[in-house]
């Protein structure tokens, strides 16, 4: 059903027709029963292709859809997206890779006074919407809230979960992703690849971003976390990898926000990849030095070629059911601090960290179902909960926009599990 509504939908879902899009349209249709009055719409270029993607999610889903009404927008036309914003309390924006389509949608709602969600892992523009976009947000009231998938809500708000149940100071954070597949392995949209490539390929431009967003630095613990690379980890028992995404920048900006704004200590947070034995862990390796290499000299040609460049991990049809269904993570954070509280943020405690904490987040299939889920309630919660944001709007983290709402409790009922394991 074409909408030509001037009445504001709770979400509207901008890139239904893309691969992440059409598992995002099948969250909302399950979940629009347990939000009475939940209104929705879905958005993109081509009538006959959205239409579809009802019809699959009603399908998948047991759900009517058919009424769902249709909003035509394009990403290359100012006014399309203006006058889709406009129908918006919620945009939930789906289309990648977000540094080249997503500056011009954050700016269009901005202006059209409707809130913003994504799914982004890239750094650089998340950072860069921050920086040039927080200020105007702020003025319209609304709020620009990135990396609410897989990347980064597990590890943001699992830090935030950590911090709460830690008793004293905690002082820092090593999170260790443990990705479990069944026999026939795991296989990822070639959109997310395209986002990675892009994303190493600008990686150039972070330092003078930095600089400019957070002149100033974090005042620095005196009990550092030491630098660890290719190493077999006591903690999990796993060969364990740095791990090359997004989460260690978007939690490190959720620190900088709540020194900054509530004035709280930060917390040190490196995250790694867990590999199951010394050979994948050498392959991953070997991949990872030809990937990076190449998304700095030839970016385009990794993206030519997803499938040979990365084994057969990213293809444009995606994962299949079954590997959909035997596919989980698992993330563990292992939290050092100190008993004592020292209410001055600014001076360090000069005793070392005895005190410890183990927590983990647990959850489906990264990409086509936990992030879906992730998505889904952080708008859910923007809509329902705006009196436990920041009480102005602006660009945020999720783990500063949603550190105070029921986000953890939402995300426990629809398994994506937030754990205490132990304290020491």
């Amino acid at each position: 059903m074409a909408s030509n509504s001037a009445t504001r939908y709770d979400f509207v879902v901008f890139g239904a027709t893309g691969f992440t899009g059409q598992f995002v349209v099948e969250e909302i249709a399950r979940i629009a029963e347990e939000e009475p009055g939940l209104t929705w719409a879905i958005a993109g270029r081509k009538m006959d292709k959205l239409q579809k993607v009802l019809a699959t999610a009603s399908k998948h889903t047991g759900k009517e859809l058919e009424d769902i009404p249709i909003i035509m927008a394009d990403s290359s036309s100012e006014k399309s997206l203006y006058d889709m914003c406009s129908q918006a309390k919620v945009l939930v924006n789906c289309v990648g890779p977000y540094r080249f389509h997503g500056e011009q949608v954050v700016k269009a709602c901005i202006e059209a006074k409707a809130s913003h969600i994504d799914i982004s892992g890239e750094p650089q523009f998340l950072e860069k919407v921050q920086l040039l976009y927080h200020a105007k947000a702020k003025e319209a009231g609304v709020y620009v809230i990135g990396s609410c998938g897989f990347d980064s809500v597990p590890a943001d708000m699992g830090t935030v979960y950590t911090k709460n149940n830690f008793p004293g100071d905690l002082n820092s954070i090593e999170a260790f992703i443990d990705i479990q597949t069944g026999p026939d392995g795991v296989t990822l949209n070639t959109g997310t690849f395209e986002s990675a490539v892009y994303g190493f390929a600008a990686e150039g431009e972070l330092p003078s971003l930095r600089k400019s967003l957070f002149p100033s630095p974090l005042p620095r613990s005196n009990h550092r976390l030491p630098k660890r690379s290719v190493f077999k980890s006591e903690e999990v028992d796993k060969w364990c990898v740095p791990f090359p995404g997004s989460d260690r920048s978007v939690v490190n900006r959720t620190q900088r926000y709540n020194f900054d704004v509530n004035k709280e200590r930060p917390v040190q947070f490196v995250p790694y990849f867990c590999r199951p034995g010394l050979i994948s862990t050498i392959l991953t390796i070997i991949f990872a030095t030809v990937f990076g290499l190449l998304a700095k000299i030839a970016p385009s040609l990794l993206v030519k070629f997803p499938g040979f460049f990365s084994g057969g991990v990213f293809s444009s049809s995606g994962a299949t059911k079954k590997q959909i269904e035997e596919t989980s993570f698992t993330m563990t954070f292992y939290g050092k601090g100190y008993e004592k509280k020292v209410p001055d943020v600014d001076v360090q405690h000069e005793e070392a960290p005895t005190k410890t904490i183990v927590t983990r987040v647990a959850g489906p299939e990264p990409g086509y179902v936990a992030t879906p889920i992730c998505m889904v309630q952080s708008a859910l919660v923007l809509i329902k909960e705006r009196s436990k944001l920041p009480p102005v709007g602006g660009v945020y983290t999720p783990g500063a926009a949603f550190q105070n709402t029921s986000l953890i409790e939402r995300l426990d009922k629809h398994n994506v599990k937030f754990t205490v394991v132990e304290t020491k």
